[in-house]
């Protein structure tokens, strides 16, 4: 039975689920709270753990090494129990290793940690894959964090996302999940985006490179979220039309093209770890204002 984990510090504090090792609060210790509730009339979700896929499979079906599984979207991970390996008051590491169920519809041995951890003003989620099987395992992972918009004190203002990279990547979208690759003109204008309820009319807004390796979130009135990345080279956008929430989504890996291959191995930015190997995947927040 999941079971949540709090950890804090003077800044921050932050609430995680045994299900799915997923975030659940993120409050700042004046009481302002930023990351959505999981209102089930909009989204049940709040920050779940995307692997072994990111995004849809065609026909919700994988092939590994020939052989067809089945696979719901965004993987198995978020519905899964995960084992508390390691706590303190500021950290904590979830597990989660194959087992029987896991290799009905991924037949390799693994484990997944993810650990959220506090310093200063900062949230740091790290997920660590690691290949316990005897042969190449491929896989895609993702994180799928819904911060709530109006950010606190910052109703009726304008809601912005700023590259620190400042490029213009490009767009592309979503057909029935699945990804089309004709490329759309970046909303981005030297690095900055107004936020606008009506771009998520046709799904999310994917970014497979460019993206850079951090962003800040913010609105006059409101705190500033800033974030970096590590090893999570694609970026999505997403909200749930007319939710008050925004998905920050930096991803290894993306949902599988549309009239492309099955193949795990060759969904977009999946990767393959060797044997005995492990993979990290990190993205922090600091929050200032």
């Amino acid at each position: 039975m999941a079971g949540n984990y709090r950890i804090a510090n003077e800044f921050l504090s932050v609430d995680v689920s045994s299900l799915g090792a997923e975030m659940q609060a993120l409050d700042t210790s004046d009481g302002r709270s930023l990351l959505w509730n999981g209102d089930a009339a909009f989204w049940s979700g709040r920050s779940p753990i995307l692997f072994p896929i990111v995004g849809k499979a065609p026909d919700d079906m994988v092939e590994i090494e020939g052989k067809s599984y089945p696979m719901n979207q965004h993987g198995f991970a978020r519905r899964a129990e995960f084992a508390l390996a390691a706590s303190s008051d500021t950290m904590c590491r979830y597990e989660l290793a194959a087992s029987e169920a896991t290799k009905a519809v991924y037949s390799f041995d693994f484990v997944l940690a993810v650990e959220h951890s506090l310093e200063g003003r900062t949230l740091t989620v790290a997920a660590e894959v690691s290949n316990r099987d005897t042969r190449p395992m491929p896989f895609g992972l993702g994180f799928h964090s819904a911060f709530v918009w109006p950010l606190p004190g910052a109703q009726g203002s304008d809601h912005v996302i700023t590259l620190d990279n400042g490029a213009e990547p490009a767009l592309i979208r979503l057909s029935g999940g699945l990804l089309s690759f004709a490329k759309h003109p970046s909303p981005f204008k030297d690095g900055r985006l107004v936020l606008d309820h009506r771009m998520f009319d046709e799904d999310a807004m994917v970014f497979p490179e460019g993206a850079g390796e951090g962003l800040r979130y913010r609105a006059e009135g409101g705190p500033t979220l800033h974030f970096s990345f590590e090893n999570l080279p694609n970026l999505a956008l997403w909200q749930k039309p007319g939710a008050p929430f925004i998905c920050i989504e930096p991803w290894h890996g993306m949902a599988a093209e549309n009239g492309g291959s099955k193949a795990l191995a060759e969904r977009p930015y999946s990767q393959t770890l060797e044997a005995g190997k492990t993979a990290r995947f990190a993205f922090s927040v600091e929050i200032s204002g």
